[in-house]
């Protein structure tokens, strides 16, 4: 299950927002915090862009829509906090560079009970990202609720493994994927791909964490094609989810054979 530590760490890497908009827009402040917050100079985003590049730290108010024609990217560094009851529609596909954050879309079930918690509310929005998402030694993705026409590839980034490493998850939790799901050698605090629809097939390995026993469920995906899952530390697993076991049209290969999964 979705922890609701969703990036905090000892080195205050995320605090909450705080930000000078008018009181409908500040969404953000209801929630977990995504982005590192008002010293970076959070600043809301919305309207049409033909391609759009985020750099430093943006988020998408309630209410308003952020409109990209062709191909979004998320600079080096930089969060786009879309974890909010704003639209966000993305004709080509996305990057996520280095260090970077993506938190797209909101349903009742993104943090678990009670499922009207903020800063989804209970509401669902109807997040689309026509191509694929590309992510490369990204800090997290946060990917609830979207649907995405190509693929989602992960690989690598996270906060690391040090004992003072931030507790950071990667959560990826009730999109409709035509592609794939490739989710390879993230290590952070905790990471899932849960109630998800997946049109090819799902990788999960690689990833690691040692911040959190419960780390690694994989659980109650409808998937076309086959799950492939080796190498995670702790192994794919049920955790506290309360999840039932992957519905898989082709094969489940590695630790995704083990009861319940």
């Amino acid at each position: 299950m979705m922890k609701l530590r969703l990036l905090v760490g000892g080195v205050c890497l995320v605090v909450a927002l705080a930000i000078s908009v008018a009181p409908a827009a500040a969404d953000p402040t209801a929630g977990p915090p995504i982005c590192a917050g008002p010293a970076s100079g959070v600043t809301p985003i919305s309207g049409k862009y033909r391609n759009l590049t985020i750099t430093g730290e943006r988020y998408v108010p309630s209410g308003t829509v952020l409109k990209v024609r062709r191909d979004l990217t998320i600079a080096p560094g930089s969060c786009l906090d879309a974890f909010t009851l704003g639209t966000v529609i993305v004709g080509g596909n996305v990057r996520v560079a280095p260090a970077a954050t993506l938190a797209l879309g909101c349903t009742p079930g993104s943090l678990g009970p009670p499922l009207d918690q903020p800063p989804c509310d209970g509401q669902t929005t109807n997040d689309t990202v026509g191509g694929s998402i590309f992510a490369w030694k990204a800090l997290t993705m946060y990917l609830d609720g979207d649907t995405i026409g190509g693929s989602v590839f992960s690989f690598g980034g996270g906060p690391g493994l040090a004992p003072d490493a931030p507790f950071v998850n990667f959560p990826v939790k009730d999109n409709t994927v035509d592609g794939n799901v490739v989710i390879w050698g993230w290590h952070g605090g905790w990471a899932g791909v849960i109630r998800n629809t997946v049109g090819g097939n799902v990788i999960f390995s690689q990833n690691v964490s040692v911040q959190d026993p419960d780390a690694m469920e994989v659980v109650t995906n409808t998937i076309a094609r086959n799950l492939i899952c080796f190498g995670n530390s702790p192994a794919v697993q049920v955790g506290d989810s309360g999840g039932s076991p992957n519905n898989v049209s082709g094969k489940k290969i590695g630790q995704c054979t083990a009861p319940g999964i």
